[in-house]
């Protein structure tokens, strides 16, 4: 009888991890600069998964005691270059983009983070096309 309470147990805890799991994922990231010709999609990794929250119906201070509200995000960052081609003279052709090193659900800081995630501009690819066809019709890659 000890050995199944244990093997569900064992299941549980296992099962719990997986549903609720903040991982680093795998992203590509479509990134511009304003006077070149050509945009460059890049691979980084960004803080994906969910995090327990709990919200609670009543209000005020005794309420806000009662609300936990964690959100899955970057633990630390590095910053990476990306050369974007079709640049001129006068631009600098260099951006950089943030790659994470680790997550965590933590309490989300509005400060450093945007915690909502809003309708705003996508970056699932470029915002303009390019100038010139023949040369342009794919985007650089870098991975």
């Amino acid at each position: 009888m000890s050995c199944v309470v244990f093997k569900c147990a064992l299941l549980c805890t296992l099962m719990a991890g997986s549903a609720c799991a903040c991982a680093l994922g795998n992203h590509t990231l479509w990134i511009e600069r304003q006077g070149c010709t050509q945009c460059v999609a890049v691979n980084t990794t960004i803080c994906s998964g969910y995090c327990y929250t709990q919200d609670t119906n009543l209000r005020g201070r005794f309420g806000r005691t009662f609300m936990i509200q964690r959100s899955c995000v970057p633990l630390s960052l590095v910053y990476r270059a990306a050369r974007v081609p079709g640049c001129p003279q006068d631009v600098n052709p260099h951006l950089y983009y943030p790659e994470a090193r680790g997550c965590g659900c933590r309490r989300c800081d509005t400060r450093t983070h945007r915690c909502v995630r809003t309708r705003g501009q996508s970056h699932e690819r470029c915002s303009a096309t390019p100038r010139s066809g023949k040369d342009q019709e794919r985007p650089a890659e870098r991975t």
